[in-house]
């Protein structure tokens, strides 16, 4: 039995008034995959990823999880279908700790009277924060530094821990959306976040990221999709271009192979 991609878009459009800012998008994406989203300034990478993460809708086009079209009308139920998405500014609470941003919304209770008094069990959440990070392959974090102690690099792999361990489901199941994670990070906390996004890759989970370090990308990205003025105009495997080649598809200087393919295949039909 063949099985169907995790996620799937066919012609995923969406409008701004006057703006196209996505036109005819389609992908094919499935789980253990890391793919870099590329694109200028107004390419329609932000948006794509809003519309996966439920916080736009798409004006046309369906969007399938694993063979079943999905209508994913709020962030709330794309985290129910297993899609997770970290913002750039990772919308952590910095008076708080690890263990409070990681349970934020979801805290454990405690049990017996005091849990349902509505005490929350520290403990517990120290211990799944532990586990967690450990899962990630992040150690010594202190539980007690709030996140303005912290490093970015640290913080970054707070906000990834949350995201990967909310919602139900296996790994295999889940789309991991990530804006621009290693920006304004220095070298070394770079390094960690890419080991971070390979750990999850390992895990099975589809992790789709939006970055302008094509550096970064091209160490652990599958493949990369650019975009350009709403259009996906490449698709390709990372091993298979160079960098000069994606800049050159990114600034405009070269047309990229769905563009080159669609010349094509309007020359052939044009009488």
């Amino acid at each position: 039995m063949t099985t169907q991609p995790l996620l799937q878009l066919v012609s995923v459009s969406k409008r701004y008034g006057g703006l196209q800012a996505l036109d005819g998008i389609s992908l094919t994406a499935d789980s253990g995959e890391v793919i870099a989203l590329l694109g200028d300034n107004g390419a329609g990478k932000s948006t794509l990823m809003k519309v996966l993460a439920g916080a736009e809708t798409a004006d046309d086009g369906t969007i399938s999880i694993r063979g079943v079209p999905r209508d994913i009308g709020s962030p709330r139920h794309a985290e129910q279908l297993g899609i997770e998405m970290v913002y750039q500014d990772l919308a952590l609470v910095p008076t708080l700790d690890a263990a409070a941003n990681l349970h934020l919304g979801r805290e454990p209770r405690r049990r017996g009277i005091a849990g349902r008094l509505g005490f929350i069990d520290h403990a517990e959440m120290r211990r799944e924060t532990v586990e967690q990070m450990e899962r990630l392959g992040v150690s010594r974090l202190s539980m007690r530094r709030t996140v303005t102690m912290l490093s970015g690099g640290q913080r970054q792999a707070i906000a990834i821990a949350r995201a990967a361990s909310r919602g139900s489901g296996a790994d295999s199941d889940r789309v991991l959306l990530l804006d621009e994670p290693t920006a304004a990070l220095g070298v070394g906390q770079q390094r960690r976040v890419q080991e971070l996004i390979t750990g999850l890759r390992r895990r099975g989970m589809l992790v789709i990221v939006i970055s302008h370090d094509l550096s970064a990308c091209f160490e652990v990205a599958d493949r990369l999709i650019v975009l350009r003025q709403g259009r996906k105009i490449a698709d390709v495997r990372t091993a298979s271009t160079t960098n000069a080649e994606v800049v050159a598809w990114i600034t405009g200087a070269e047309e990229g192979p769905e563009q080159t393919a669609q010349s094509r295949t309007d020359e052939e039909v044009s009488p």
